[in-house]
């Protein structure tokens, strides 16, 4: 009897084994496509890269993404309708670009003389800011996940130096944003839209006066260090820029929940990889510009005083006819204000402090 009980069981066992290796074999491997707003020659891809590395090796052998670089499968302004409606299902942006479906999309990837990197880290992350960009980009049919964060954007490069805000009066610039370029209509200065790619040539041949576009890492790969002369400081107009990826609903909805797990891991590791890199590029970058004989300049408080008045401004302006960009709004700035206790306290120990001499190792 005992002999017979010990060979059925061996035998369901086997029939086990047996009908979970063949699922595991024949199971098919998830593929998506993923694309960028990005070229390779503008270093912010590398949060696609950074992102795309940890899902398939996080996902191997059960959801793995084939990435595309900006412009090798549409345009770049092409690519949050190719998400939306299924046709990739995935795609690397900056929220920003976005405002023209919604000014929601304004507050999502900078704001000027709004929330800085690790401001936006901790209120996506913990101040209820995952559901505003959920909400956002749920409305036409996607998830999104931050895939990291820039440091403040270098400010203004051009060949006229700036240094006070009647210089910039009659120039023409290159900003990117809808609340940049009323901002700069009121300090009498033209917003011009060009997109990155087109910087360096614009400079080169004056079409515009200055322009910011991110990083000094950033800008020095682009080449913005040949074509200046003038650097003025600090970047008032984004103090941060988030990166991130959107996905499809009805892809992301076809994930197991263990699967889902991983990609939200995945972007976590991303995120913490492109905003280390893209921080600690700025000490090597920033001495290249130096070196190039840059001269940089520094705008008072008293001006950066008059720029917050002009953004809460624009801010209330948009507030009232937008729901979302208000809800938006209304989040971050009860979060900065939370936070603002602790910031006092903690200065000027925050993010970076600069002592006023070191100790002699030598």
């Amino acid at each position: 009897m005992r002999k017979k009980v010990f060979v059925l069981s061996l035998a369901l066992v086997l029939a086990f084994c047996l009908v979970v290796g063949t699922s595991a074999a024949t199971a098919k491997v998830i593929k998506w496509k993923m694309t960028s707003t990005w070229p390779p020659s503008i270093a912010l891809i590398e949060a696609d890269y950074a992102f795309v590395k940890a899902v398939n090796q996080l996902c191997k052998g059960r959801l793995e993404i084939k990435f595309f670089t900006g412009g090798t499968l549409m345009p770049a302004y092409e690519v949050f309708d190719a998400v939306s409606n299924g046709t990739i299902q995935a795609s690397g942006d900056w929220p920003n670009y976005w405002a023209g479906k919604d000014p929601v999309f304004d507050t999502l990837g900078s704001y000027p003389m709004g929330l800085t990197a690790l401001d936006y880290l901790v209120w996506y992350n913990n101040g209820g800011g995952r559901d505003i960009y959920e909400e956002a980009y749920g409305k036409f049919g996607m998830m999104y996940f931050i895939t990291g964060v820039t440091p403040s954007e270098s400010g203004l490069r051009g060949n006229k130096p700036i240094k006070s805000l009647e210089n910039l009066k009659g120039m023409k610039l290159r900003m990117a944003g809808k609340a940049q370029g009323t901002i700069l209509k009121e300090l009498g200065a033209a917003q011009v839209a060009i997109s990155g790619a087109e910087v360096y040539q614009a400079l080169q041949k004056g079409v515009v006066d200055a322009a910011e576009f991110c990083s000094p890492a950033v800008d020095w790969r682009m080449g913005l260090g040949e074509v200046t002369k003038y650097w003025a400081s600090p970047g008032w107009h984004q103090p941060a820029s988030v990166m991130g990826v959107m996905i499809n609903q009805k892809a992301w909805d076809s994930l197991g929940k263990e699967l889902q797990a991983d990609v939200i891991y995945a972007a976590k590791a991303a995120s913490m990889e492109f905003t280390c890199k893209q921080y600690y590029d700025c000490i090597e970058y920033t001495q290249k510009f130096i070196d190039k004989g840059i001269e940089i300049s520094r705008y008072d408080d008293a001006v950066l005083d008059r720029i917050l008045k002009l953004a809460n401004k624009y801010t209330e302006l948009t507030a009232k006819d937008n729901p979302l960009f208000k809800k938006s709004m209304q989040s971050q700035i009860k979060y900065r204000k939370e936070m603002s206790k602790w910031r006092a306290i903690e200065a000027p120990f925050s993010f970076g402090f600069n002592p006023t001499e070191y100790p002699n190792l030598d």
